[in-house]
């Protein structure tokens, strides 16, 4: 970031003071702070008043210690895992999942918004010994795969739960995103035509080469990204805003290429409708945990290509995309 992103400028406060007002003012009654980097700075600018803070040693090895000092200091019966670089999550988005917990009792309850998945995460303590083993740079996303029957997913009409901060850029991107209406495409029915169909979810460079070698090979290209827009776009025939595969052809090649945020509930998808063709974009440990979390089925995890591609010696997104390409065409002609 260029410097401390918890003391970035953010409205008429920082980054992390906007974060922890929006949790004050919900129905959270215990409020845990885990500092790591620049701990003493953050310390000496920001007053943590009845807030218990917690400085991580190891904050080197990854967010999973931060999240094992977090909850090892809650003392109530559920932890609600805030990011501080979410400034956008609205308080009653928190308490839509406080109280969707009493009612419901679920092991972990996750906001959705228009079908992509995003945070805070809500864990109840059964799950807390599990956190505590984590290690290394791993969320709490870690966990889901051995409880996906218990496991809430709790939709809500807050575009904050998927905006983060990670360049200083990403700061303009936020607030225009925000102030973005977002309309989604319309959704009405599956979308008619001869030509072959490809599916791509997220907005990375790879995808929109993708997107526009599909056009050159007369595909009907579908983008699925929340905040992408048609001009953003130019090789897609549509761009939706909601990820809802019910509303895409089980004929249609499917490239998830989401950089880690909606790959998950993505495959999932794909793989409940049939679709011809499941690639996942993802390096191979990312690749490893997405199928571990999607699915023990073996036949099921087989549809999906972790391993995208023709091998040409591909280097960088314009040529993965030409190895992706050239795979589906093959895949077409073969099963036509």
């Amino acid at each position: 970031m260029g410097g401390i992103k918890a003391l970035m400028p953010f409205g008429e406060s920082t980054l992390l003071e906007t974060v922890i007002a929006n949790v004050r003012a919900s129905l959270v009654n215990e409020i845990v702070i885990v500092l790591g980097s620049s701990s003493d700075e953050i310390r000496q600018k920001i007053s943590f008043n009845q807030i218990k803070v917690v400085v991580n040693g190891n904050f080197r090895d990854g967010m999973g210690t931060s999240l094992r000092c977090g909850v090892g200091e809650v003392t109530g019966d559920a932890a609600l895992v805030v990011l501080a670089d979410q400034p956008l999550v609205q308080t009653r988005t928190i308490d839509r999942l406080i109280r969707e917990y009493w009612e419901k009792a679920p092991q972990i309850a996750i906001p959705v918004y228009r079908g992509f998945r995003g945070n805070p995460v809500l864990l109840d303590r059964s799950v807390f010994s599990e956190v505590q083993d984590l290690s290394g740079d791993i969320g709490c996303r870690a966990i889901f795969g051995g409880h996906s029957e218990s496991i809430l997913k709790v939709s809500v009409e807050d575009v904050g739960i998927l905006l983060d901060i990670d360049t200083p850029q990403d700061l303009q991107k936020l607030r225009d995103r925000a102030a973005r209406t977002i309309e989604s495409a319309d959704l009405s029915g599956r979308q008619v035509t001869d030509r072959p169909q490809l599916v791509i979810v997220g907005e990375e460079k790879i995808g929109k080469a993708l997107a526009s070698l599909a056009k050159v090979m007369n595909f009907w290209v579908t983008v699925i990204d929340p905040f992408l827009s048609a001009q953003e776009s130019p090789g897609a025939d549509q761009v939706l805003h909601s990820l809802d595969f019910s509303r895409v052809s089980p004929d249609s090649f499917v490239v998830i290429a989401s950089a880690g945020r909606f790959d998950e509930e993505a495959a999932e998808q794909a793989l409940s409708i049939g679709a011809r063709y499941v690639a996942l974009v993802a390096n191979k440990q990312r690749a490893r945990e997405v199928l571990t979390r999607v699915s023990r089925d073996p036949e099921k995890l087989s549809r999906i290509r972790s391993k995208p591609g023709i091998d040409i010696g591909a280097e960088g997104p314009e040529e993965i995309a030409l190895s992706i390409m050239a795979e589906i065409i093959a895949e077409r002609h073969r099963t036509a």
